[in-house]
């Protein structure tokens, strides 16, 4: 089963289909064909780093769907991960306090 991502004018995800098996890497043919600009995605990573979902944004130039930036404060880094001010400690029983800018324990 394939999947495709429709993009707006700005390159964010608005919308996910499933398509047909049958559709894999024709993305070029299935936007001239409904006029919409489909990018595909694979649940697997195996394309574009990791699957799109609504609201992540696609870099035509490094051919990667970016997650949206969970804080203001934080940074993409050169891999398109977004990286906190400073890292998690060890553990995950820690959230990052925007306000505090800082980790803190729950």
């Amino acid at each position: 089963m394939s999947h495709f991502a429709k993009l707006d004018e700005n390159n964010v995800v608005v919308a996910v289909y499933r398509g047909r098996q049958e559709d894999d890497g024709k993305e070029a043919e299935l936007s001239a064909r409904s006029g919409e600009n489909l990018k595909q995605t694979s649940y697997n990573n195996r394309i574009r780093k990791q699957y799109a979902g609504i609201g992540f944004t696609y870099d035509p130039v490094a051919d990667v769907f970016i997650a949206p930036q969970p804080f203001p404060s934080w940074t993409l880094d050169s891999n398109h991960d977004w990286q906190p001010p400073t890292p998690q400690p060890d553990g995950d029983d820690w959230y990052w306090n925007e306000e505090n800018q800082q980790w803190e324990k729950q």
